[in-house]
């Protein structure tokens, strides 16, 4: 199978999806394909930060200057997916004063509204800072949702022409040692993804122009190519908590550091966050005591987060970039700035360039960057709308007011929908009845699942993408199976069994490392639904494992280390048993 197109863009994170959408929006004919999900890389494995720049107002003000710029657009063009939370950078009674008066002072320098407030003010703003505290500066950071933001990126693109591809992995680059003209992709096969009936083929796209927006794991994509990727990836840790202990963003004002920030997001507050150089962006330890560094640290500027329930954790690759001529030991010393590499420049080889480094918030400054640059390759005169044109679900900020009544909705419950839908929420509210919670954690409603499954066919990890259902405290345990109900009749029973236990799969993932107190019971509690009311505890491509004599006979599912009979910490007495009791 072969197709063609002006622009392959290889990646389905914000970037990648950023660039589809400005180069759609100007007429180009594009495909985005995306090994996985959308944000399926470091995009979705972030802590929802939408950066001031004050993280970068002393080490690095250029890239300061461009966050501010681009926190400043997209709460004008994504106000769905925005929090405006606000941030704190807090000053503890011992830290040094000069470190103090240099944020400051860069923050004014690269044009952020900072303030500082005393003890008492911050307290007021915050009531769950430590009494410790001295003085804050607040600085205008706020909550953004990575994956609304991407699908509304993605959905814009194919709104303008493009074509989107997930689950579609790059195995090679088409063309000579002179150009790049095209990819060949193999979309993935087995159950529960959507894959247009082409499971498991192989397909080549043939293009003008390749861009290369993979992040972290541009390096690959750079070998396939035949040219050196400097880039140097960079692990870091996020903790999530069971409810929001925060509704600033809650900095430490010190220099670079581990377990330095919570951010508020959604029900929840997330913890971060360390920064490790790997080798490998997919392989790579995850360590409990990594965990344990989150809830250590920062209980020092929110004692409360030492008595609350650790939900999950996960963990996240950076793709910094550092050209070969700086050679930096340290990865917190590498720019966090972004750099175009055009490959026939700088490898004499023509059609492929390369978007590396940068970060979530300035996402759409470097797609548009990335987009006149190819334009300018292939001749089109056209400019960048992506800063002026709200996405999708952002046109009408009313919507996000209206009380949602005459869908017959509870308040909260129309609250966070209208949130999440924007501009959309009359159009999917309204199209379900009738329409019960299936997501009691996160208030996600049967409309909005079955909208999302509209998109994504069985694949229910990009529902949650899209709804955040199962992204509450019971992980999933109450809720996964309402979410694969709702594939009947329209997909078959294997189908709906198969998605359920890829969904249920993927929250486990991130449950294993903080088993500890309630957290270790509500897992257990997971864990015993799921295999003794459904018999999932065995291989779900096994009919004997439902509906046989033989079902003992069946491979049992991995749930990774979990025993429900053991507890998993191995040594409670490191942590003073308060975690491992």
């Amino acid at each position: 199978m072969t197709a063609t197109t002006d622009v392959l863009v290889i990646g389905g994170g914000s970037t990648g999806t950023g660039i589809a959408r400005d180069l759609a929006m100007r007429g180009v004919d594009v495909t985005l394909v995306e090994k996985g999900n959308l944000t399926h890389g470091t995009t979705g494995r972030m802590h929802g930060l939408l950066h001031s720049g004050g993280r970068y107002a002393v080490s690095d003000q250029a890239s300061a200057k461009e966050c501010i710029e681009e926190n400043r657009v997209l709460r004008d063009i994504a106000s769905h997916c925005v929090e405006e939370t606000g941030g704190q950078f807090v000053q503890l009674e011992g830290d040094p004063d000069e470190y103090f008066e240099e944020k400051l002072e860069g923050c004014r320098e690269c044009d952020i509204p900072a303030e500082v407030l005393t003890a008492e003010q911050a307290r007021e703003v915050e009531p769950y800072l430590t009494k410790d505290v001295k003085r804050t500066i607040r600085v205008p950071d706020g909550a953004i949702d990575p994956f609304r933001l991407c699908v509304a990126n993605a959905i814009s693109a194919e709104n303008h022409g493009a074509r989107v591809e997930t689950h579609a992995e790059v195995v090679d680059l088409l063309g000579d040692s002179d150009r790049v003209t095209g990819v060949k992709i193999r979309h993935e096969s087995g159950p529960g993804k959507r894959s247009h009936g082409r499971s498991g083929e192989t397909e080549e796209i043939r293009a003008e122009y390749v861009v290369n927006a993979t992040g972290a794991w541009a390096g690959q994509i750079g070998e396939m190519a035949g040219v050196d990727i400097e880039v140097r990836p960079s692990k870091g840790v996020m903790v999530v908590m069971n409810c929001r202990q925060v509704d600033t963003v809650v900095n430490r004002c010190r220099p670079k550091g581990d377990a330095d920030i919570v951010v508020p997001h959604e029900t929840t507050a997330i913890l971060g966050t360390t920064d490790e150089e790997v080798s490998d962006p997919e392989d790579y330890p995850e360590e409990r005591w990594e965990v344990d560094l989150m809830i250590d640290e920062l209980k020092r500027l929110v004692p409360i987060l030492e008595e609350a329930r650790t939900v999950r954790s996960f963990w996240g690759v950076r793709p910094l970039y550092e050209p070969p001529e700086v050679g930096s030991s340290d990865p917190t010393d590498i720019t966090r700035d972004y750099f175009l590499l055009d490959h026939e420049e700088r490898d004499d080889l023509h059609g492929l360039t390369s978007i590396v480094g940068g970060k979530f918030t300035t996402y759409r400054m470097m797609a548009e960057e990335i987009s006149d640059h190819v334009c300018d390759q292939l001749g089109v005169s056209a400019t960048c709308r992506t800063a002026e044109v709200p996405l999708p679900g952002s046109e009408d900020e009313s919507v996000l007011d209206a009380g949602m009544d005459r869908f017959g909705l509870r308040s909260p419950v129309a609250r966070r929908s209208s949130q999440r839908l924007g501009s959309r929420a009359e159009e999917v509210l309204s199209a379900t009845e009738p329409n019960p919670v299936l997501c009691d954690c996160e208030a996600v409603t049967r409309a909005e699942v079955r909208d999302a499954i509209d998109q994504s066919g069985t694949d229910l990890n990009a529902v949650r993408i899209r709804t955040r259902a199962s992204m509450g405290n019971c992980q999933g345990g109450f809720c996964c199976h309402r979410m694969a109900s709702e594939l009947h009749p329209e997909f078959d029973e294997p189908q709906a069994y198969a998605a359920l236990d890829e969904l249920f799969e993927e929250r486990w993932k991130g449950e294993r490392h903080a088993l500890w107190g309630e957290q270790l019971s509500q897992a257990a509690l997971n864990y015993a639904l799921h295999a003794t009311t459904m018999n999932r505890d065995r291989d779900p491509a096994s009919a004997r494992g439902r509906n046989s004599a033989e079902g003992e006979d069946a491979e049992p599912l991995d749930f990774g280390a979990f025993d429900p009979g053991e507890s998993p910490v191995s040594n409670p007495a490191a942590d003073g048993g308060q975690r491992g009791d």
